[in-house]
């Protein structure tokens, strides 16, 4: 049960960020065209819980759970959801590129939706997601992960996409980390957070994926959009057609959206397998 709002706040990497990367277990995503992404592997990051800052107990509640999400505590960050690869999938398939892009990655989890903006050339990528822990723990490591580069280590290496043991990892360059910030909180305290800095960012792509799974979050959701975006911008949204045991699901989100008359949503690419997913584009209505 909600026990109330979570506090925003944003978390400022640390000057020596090299001790986030030591003994992590990592994978690597691959498909076509895109760079190849980095992250740590989910299941290692909850067995080492103990040995992690997790203020929140999510890690330790997570396990104990067996639950992939405890609302108002936490909202199932640490897990790659199929949407997200969905999306990737549609990003990889248009060619999409970010070059001098300002991109918000919106309940971002392990962050790879961000994470291939920033290695495709965007002027910055902010993070957010509910959980403090899940930003310190994977998010932020994710990005460090990223930000070098050099790839050549993984060539002739057939298993590249396996787990792997990341004994002495070199310190990723500051320069890609200076283009990224980071924000926990629930959606309508980060949204008054960045509203208070001068200038407020705003955002030419949001990325947002498996959240709109509780409709009592449409409207921050939908808030957060209309002041964040700019007015030729374009939301990316992937998504279940319905979310069995919670209640929200796209045709409920569509129907919403469609009352506040803010938005357009258009379909671009539907999943038929398993339960039916979707990936959808929301852009400003143009007004006479």
């Amino acid at each position: 049960m909600e026990t109330g709002v979570k506090k925003a706040k944003e978390h400022i990497p640390p000057q020596d960020c090299e001790h986030l990367l030591e003994n992590t277990v990592t994978e690597t995503f691959s498909l076509g065209t895109l760079p190849p992404i980095h992250y740590l592997n989910e299941s290692v990051l909850e067995q080492t819980a103990s040995e992690r800052a997790d203020r929140e107990m999510i890690l330790s509640q997570n396990i104990g759970s067996h639950s992939d999400l405890i609302s108002g505590v936490y909202e199932g960050g640490l897990h790659i959801w199929e949407c997200t690869i969905d999306l990737l999938e549609y990003l990889e398939s248009v060619g999409e590129t970010f070059s001098g892009k300002r991109v918000l990655d919106l309940g971002c989890g392990a962050g790879l939706l961000g994470i291939l903006a920033l290695k495709r050339g965007a002027k910055e990528v902010h993070f957010q997601d509910y959980n403090s822990t899940v930003i310190e723990e994977l998010t932020l490591p994710n990005v460090l992960l990223n930000c070098d580069d050099d790839d050549d280590d993984e060539e002739g290496d057939s298993d590249s996409a396996a787990s792997k043991k990341k004994k002495s990892p070199e310190l990723p360059p500051q320069a890609g980390l200076a283009k990224c910030r980071f924000f926990s909180g629930e959606w309508t305290s980060f949204l008054s957070l960045v509203l208070s800095s001068e200038p407020p960012p705003q955002y030419d792509l949001i990325f947002t994926s498996e959240t709109i799974y509780n409709t009592a979050y449409y409207p921050s959701l939908h808030e957060v959009f209309l002041q964040l975006l700019v007015p030729a911008g374009l939301v990316y949204l992937a998504t279940k057609a319905h979310y069995f045991g919670v209640g929200g699901g796209l045709h409920l989100f569509e129907s919403f959206v469609e009352q506040k008359d803010v938005f357009n949503i258009k379909s671009l690419k539907e999943v038929e397998e398993g339960l039916k997913r979707h990936v959808v584009a929301l852009s400003f209505k143009k007004r006479d």
